[in-house]
């Protein structure tokens, strides 16, 4: 099992993935500066790359590449009944936007 070594916050971003590009669009159930859970009714496979778009609250936005950890799949109708369905990802690189991340998740610290 991998130890997060920081704590996520619950906070609902749009996100689009891909493993080309970010073509599927979903939201944030948590978030860290090493890592998102997407909760999607279409996951990847753990070990995937992923390229990822986050709107953050003030528009800007944020690209970043990440790698799927876990994965569980639901069917779409049963998404807000499961429980974690989607999955885990670990960000890996920041193109764009990694300042404004960090500065978005310090606010809610507060």
């Amino acid at each position: 099992m991998i130890e997060r070594s920081q704590k996520r916050k619950k906070k609902r971003l749009k996100v689009r993935f891909g493993t080309d590009y970010p073509k599927k669009v979903a939201f944030t159930g948590d978030a860290s500066e090493g890592g998102l859970y997407i909760i999607t009714g279409q996951p990847e496979r753990p070990g995937t790359k992923l390229l990822i778009e986050l709107i953050l609250p003030n528009e800007e936005q944020v690209i970043v590449y990440g790698r799927v950890r876990w994965a569980k799949k639901v069917p779409p109708n049963l998404i807000r009944l499961a429980n974690k369905a989607g999955m885990g990802v670990q960000l890996t690189q920041f193109e764009t936007g990694k300042q404004a991340f960090s500065r978005y998740l310090d606010t809610l610290r507060r």
